[in-house]
């Protein structure tokens, strides 16, 4: 009676050292410990492919580069496992150009990293897509490097 309530307090609020525990029915805890282990949110991990959120194209561009297509990938599985997940695709731009230049810009891109997600099993009516042209692009910019951090999309998960 004692063992019980010590395992389940101990085990499962805590952090994921829970395969400890289950040592004496490995077969009907085992899956259970797992999936405890991966029921912490991947998107917010630091330590999963799927927090990274952002996908930087080149100067006047809105080509996916193929440095990108890992983080893509990540994205598109995890939307083809949640049917009810929803991402917003945030096309940017840098300052460069008129606003509706850029505002056209922005959407191509974003545009663009949603035709790859389809092509990776995630489903349209999951994706959205927006452009703010150079609306969030970093003020100030004085070098190509700082202009760089303008030109991406962002991966936003509805709800978050």
């Amino acid at each position: 009676m004692a063992d019980k309530p010590a395992a389940v307090e101990d085990k499962s609020p805590t952090t994921t050292s829970a395969p400890a525990a289950p040592a004496s029915d490995a077969t009907a805890d085992t899956a259970p410990a797992t999936e405890s282990m991966v029921t912490g949110n991947p998107l917010t991990d630091p330590n999963n492919i799927l927090s990274k959120r952002s996908v930087y194209f080149d100067f006047d561009k809105d080509t996916v580069k193929e440095e990108f297509r890992p983080l893509i990938e990540a994205h598109a599985k995890y939307l083809a496992e949640h049917a009810n997940a929803k991402v917003i695709l945030q096309g940017n731009a840098d300052e460069r150009g008129t606003r509706e230049y850029n505002l056209s810009l922005g959407q191509r891109r974003a545009v663009a990293v949603k035709q790859s997600l389809n092509l990776l099993s995630a489903q349209d009516k999951q994706i959205e897509t927006v452009s703010f042209g150079e609306e969030k692009a970093t003020a100030n910019c004085k070098d190509e490097a700082c202009h760089q951090t303008s030109r991406r999309v962002d991966i936003v998960y509805e709800g978050e």
